[in-house]
Order: structure tokens, then sequence, then C-alpha cells
């Protein structure tokens, strides 16, 4: 009988525990994909370590400063509030709409007959923001309460929107539904 090893030639194989291991070409498409990811590893490194490209951080600093811009061109085209623009604008809003925002937005914390739920009662005289004149009241739902977990509407919510909820909010006051929350804030008569 004749030795495995004699049957192929040394320069062809390597064998250990009986395990065979050819001497096989690598493909063409594997050799070209693998230069080709030590070419593009070497440019990366180039342009960001070296030649300074941007990073997340320099990206995510630029968008920052563009939305800053937009929203002071923004706020700086919107008309200024002031009590009597709000009334005049209370006035040409209907407060139907306001309810239906109110009810898909706000009912699930306010309740549905604003006697509060999570959020406070909004039909009592008292209030934890602001005096509970029209200004505040917009200001709340525009710019929301994160401390007390309440979202800001005014990015979501159009202005008229925003302006009938409040009004619908206003047109509550006094209305005494049943179990109403404990008063919360300070009373403003």
């Amino acid at each position: 009988m004749q030795d495995q090893n004699e049957q192929k030639p040394a320069e062809h194989f390597h064998e250990y525990d009986g395990i065979i291991e050819l001497d096989n070409n690598l493909p063409t498409w594997w050799l070209w994909l693998f230069f080709l990811t030590i070419i593009f590893g070497a440019l990366y490194y180039l342009h960001y370590e070296i030649a300074g490209g941007l990073t997340l951080k320099d990206e995510l600093a630029i968008h920052m400063a563009e939305l800053e811009k937009q929203k002071s061109e923004h706020e700086a085209a919107a008309p200024a509030e002031t009590e009597d623009a709000l009334l005049a604008a209370f006035d040409k809003i209907d407060a139907n709409m306001g309810a239906a925002v109110f009810t898909s937005k706000c009912a699930a914390c306010h309740g549905q007959a604003l006697q509060g739920l999570i959020g406070p009662n909004l039909t009592d005289h008292f209030w934890i923001h602001g005096k509970g004149t029209r200004m505040d009241i917009v200001k709340v739902i525009r710019e929301g309460a994160p401390e007390k977990g309440m979202p800001p509407w005014g990015t979501s919510l159009k202005r008229e929107e925003l302006y009938a909820t409040a009004k619908y909010i206003m047109s509550k006051l006094d209305s005494k539904p049943t179990g109403a929350k404990p008063p919360q804030g300070e009373e403003v008569k």
C-alpha cells in the first residue's frame, strides 16, 4: 500500500489531522473587492482624519444653526400677538374647530370635559402657567409644558387650530364638569 503523501505532490496541498487544504487561487472578483475596500478605507481615513472632512457632529451643528435661523425668520414674519390682536382673531375663529382639535390632541390628558385627568382642570380659575389670558393659553399650547409632560403643539398645529383650541378652552371656563380635578396653581380672578 502506498502512503497518502506519496500519491499527491506536496507543493499543491497541506494536510493536518487528515484535513487536506488545496492551494487554489482566490477568485478575481474577491480580490478586486478586497483591494477596493483597502483603497476606500485609505481614502476615508485621509478625508476625515487628515483633510478635515465634516463629522456627524459638524453636520448636526450646521443643521441646528439653519433651524435656528429659520425659526428666527419665522418668528420675525409672524404678526405680534397682543391680547387685542388675539381678541380680534378669536372673533373670526369657530370654536367647533377648537373642540375637534382638543378632542384629538388634548382630551387624553385634560379630559373630554376639560375636567383634568393627568393634566390640570381647565374649567376653573386656577392656572399653573400664566394668568389664564388668551396670550397665556396660546403660549402654553404652542410651547407646551415639558416639565409637566405637555408637548409643544405649535409645530404641528396651524395658527387657526391653535387659536380655535384656545378659544374652546376659554369657552369652557366655569362649566363645572362632574369629576373635576381639584384646583392646581394660582387662582386668577
